[in-house]
Order: structure tokens, then C-alpha cells, then sequence
């Protein structure tokens, strides 16, 4: 099994709506994101998935929330409450069907931090 990690970051604001402290207020974060891929099988390179492509892959899904106020846009606005842990399962739902995963390689996990020392990873499983 190979396990392949890339990391793509935003910047954006939320409020943990109803958190009894500080985080109810308005604040952001200069959030990192790593995507965990695995699989089996390399291609006639030598590779499981190019690096590139599941980096742009996850660009393209992190756009949507840089700088940007999250409670704002969806499902956030629906009253979800934008905290890391619901962010991570958004972010691999929006992520898994892409095209970059090819042969038997797939998302495996994200994980999302919102500050260095402070992390969550949401897989499947």
C-alpha cells in the first residue's frame, strides 16, 4: 500500500455559533489542509497519482472558502457550524469524486488544521 500527501491552505474567517468562549466571536485562521491518498497500484512511471494533479484537485476545492466569512456560504449558512471537524468531512466529500484519483488509488483522508498544534482528520471509515 502507498500512501501519498499533499497540503493546500486558505485563509478564512467563522464563528463557532453558541461555543461557550472566546470562539463564538468572529475570528480566522490560516487553515492547512492535507489530502491523503492511497492505493496499490503505480503507473508505468512509477507513480500512484501525480503529485500535481491531486494538488490542483484540492486547489480547486479549497478556492471556494479563501478568504471568505464560512458561516456565510453552504452548508454553513444552512446552520452548520463551520468548525474543523465539519470542514474536513465537507472538504473530502467535494474532493473524492475527482478525476485525479485514477486506477485503485482513492481519498483516503483530510486533515484539517486549524492552527499548527491543532488538527482533525476525517476518513470514511
Amino acid at each position: 500500500m502507498y500512501t501519498l500527501k499533499v497540503e493546500g491552505a486558505f485563509e478564512a474567517a467563522h464563528r463557532v455559533v453558541n461555543y461557550p468562549g472566546k470562539c463564538d466571536r468572529l475570528h480566522g485562521h490560516n487553515w492547512l489542509v492535507e489530502a491523503e491518498v492511497r492505493g496499490t497500484e503505480l503507473d508505468e512511471l512509477g507513480m500512484l497519482v501525480d503529485f500535481k494533479l491531486v494538488k490542483q484537485a484540492l486547489k480547486s476545492v479549497l478556492d471556494r472558502f479563501d478568504h471568505r466569512f464560512l458561516n456565510e456560504l453552504e452548508p454553513f449558512s444552512s446552520g452548520l457550524n463551520p468548525t474543523a471537524e465539519n470542514l474536513a468531512r465537507i472538504i473530502f466529500e467535494e474532493l473524492e469524486p475527482h478525476e485525479a484519483f485514477v486506477r485503485d488509488s482513492h481519498l483516503y483522508a483530510i486533515t484539517v488544521y486549524e492552527t499548527p498544534k491543532s488538527s482533525v482528520t476525517y476518513t470514511k471509515e
